[in-house]
């Protein structure tokens, strides 16, 4: 699932433009996952986002509608994603290195052929990407890949979210930074990050399949469809999971930790299903975590 979650949840800043005609929004009866949060001066929400989105997706439900006009501030996982500039400075200056070999040195001889499969659909190609950190390139390459799809992080729930708070003067913050994003990457050993590397070209190749399941469970909140996701394709690597989901599961729990008042968190889908997935760490802090949609 964390090679899946680099491909369809990816980090904003990263992700691939486009728009086509206008999907559907969700029925009365269903919507995107929420959740009340309540312990002691906590009484706010949770809710599972997805990153990048067609055009024309209406996901905004009469229940998150409401909890966004009750919350009093909107927590994203960093709120300096909304600086384009300083996130993709930082991924350029954490993701480049001198003297790195080949792109395509870095796969097994086996897997050669698919990476250039991979890059010649994605529009890109080793030569572009071989500047990178094995990580770094494993993410733009799901970027690209995404090209194809259609979607935008400009039609994305976090976009939508930031220009609401902000039209509401409400303040806006984040469970960690964007430094701390990329961090959980960077700090891979290379072994690890040449494993993603390869499963990032393995995925590349059903992308289209796969973000058509993704957004329709996550449309109807079906979040039990999202976690059977991890049942399909290739185990993660255990450093992989580790590092990019539970360890930042952990510290976002420590980082609620403080918070009074009514917050509306909104965080990846994939944080909310999973092993020591953000629901399950809550509710061992003792945390009342209630479904509302």
């Amino acid at each position: 699932m964390i090679y899946r979650l680099l491909a369809l949840l990816a980090l904003t800043a990263l992700a691939a433009c486009g728009s086509e005609a206008p999907a559907p929004a969700p029925s009365s009866q269903s919507g995107p996952a929420l959740w009340r949060v309540q312990k002691g001066a906590l009484d706010g929400w949770l809710f599972g986002t997805i990153h990048v989105l067609p055009k024309g997706i209406a996901w905004e439900t009469p229940a998150i509608g409401r909890a966004m006009s009750q919350a009093d501030r909107l927590v994203l996982e960093a709120a300096d994603i909304q600086d384009a500039p300083k996130t993709l400075g930082l991924f350029e200056k954490m993701g480049r290195s001198a003297g790195l070999p080949p792109l395509e040195a870095r796969v097994p001889a086996g897997e050669k052929e698919a990476l250039d499969t991979a890059m010649r659909e994605g529009g890109t190609n080793t030569q572009l990407l071989s500047g990178y950190e094995s990580w770094a390139a494993a993410m733009l390459l799901s970027a690209a890949t995404q090209q194809a799809l259609k979607v935008s992080q400009d039609d994305g729930v976090e976009q939508a979210l930031i220009a609401t708070f902000n039209a509401k003067r409400k303040p806006i913050g984040g469970l960690e930074t964007v430094e701390r994003q990329f961090g959980a990457f960077d700090t891979l050993p290379e072994a690890a990050q040449r494993r993603l590397l390869v499963q990032t070209v393995h995925e590349a190749k059903d992308m289209k399949a796969l973000y058509d399941r993704i957004l329709t469970a996550w449309a109807k909140g079906d979040m039990e469809a999202i976690a059977k996701e991890d049942e399909i394709g290739e185990q993660p690597d255990p450093l992989v999971e580790e590092a990019v989901l539970v360890a930042r599961n952990r510290d976002w729990v420590k980082a609620i930790g403080p918070m009074k008042g009514k917050p509306f968190i909104a965080v990846g889908a994939g944080h909310l299903t999973g092993r020591e997935n953000l629901i399950e760490l809550l509710e061992a802090r003792g945390y009342s975590v209630t479904r509302v949609q």
